[in-house]
């Protein structure tokens, strides 16, 4: 994100926002950058894309959203923490499994790429050079495969929310 909202909290006395939206608390992709922008604007009531030009036509209602984040930020950090323990946790069992009970995840998602590439481009190829007619697999099978796969991957929360709200739970 900008400067303009570092440099704004620094000079409202906001150290832990202006710190975290200049990356120097955190990650290094930016997600808890994006989150902390996410809050801010959610708490002003904008939209996190207009935020920067909201903060120089309306300061002050962006200062009071900064002060309610950075009343949140030791939550923020600890819910960030958490994520972070639990990735490192999850890589390190995987690293105590056996080869062929983790394979499944980098095997399937190598496996639907040959096959979105296969039916996209390759059975074309193939048609054209050996003037055959293999048939394509139906693009509605392949979404299918590749819904199922994403949703076992993600370990089926996915599935489980999409079907909660689609029934109404």
């Amino acid at each position: 994100m900008s400067l303009i909202l570092a440099d704004m909290a620094l000079k409202a006395g906001l150290p832990f926002v202006d710190k975290l939206l200049r990356g120097k608390l955190g990650d290094n992709d930016g997600q808890l950058v994006g989150q902390v922008v996410h809050a801010i604007a959610t708490r002003a009531g904008f939209p996190a894309e207009e935020l920067d030009a909201m903060a120089e036509t309306t300061p002050g209602r962006v200062i009071e959203a900064m002060r309610a984040v950075e009343a949140s930020t030791p939550d923020m950090l600890a819910a960030y923490d958490r994520d972070l323990q639990l990735q490192l946790a999850t890589l390190a069992a995987d690293q105590d499994e056996p080869l062929w009970m983790r394979a499944w995840r980098p095997g399937g998602m190598y496996l639907i790429g040959f096959l979105w590439l296969w039916n996209s481009v390759l059975l074309h190829i193939a048609n054209a050079i050996w003037k055959i007619a293999l048939p394509p697999m139906p693009f509605t099978d392949l979404i299918q495969l590749s819904g199922l796969f994403m949703g076992l991957y993600m370990g089926g929360h996915t599935i489980k929310d999409v079907i909660g709200k689609w029934v109404g739970k």
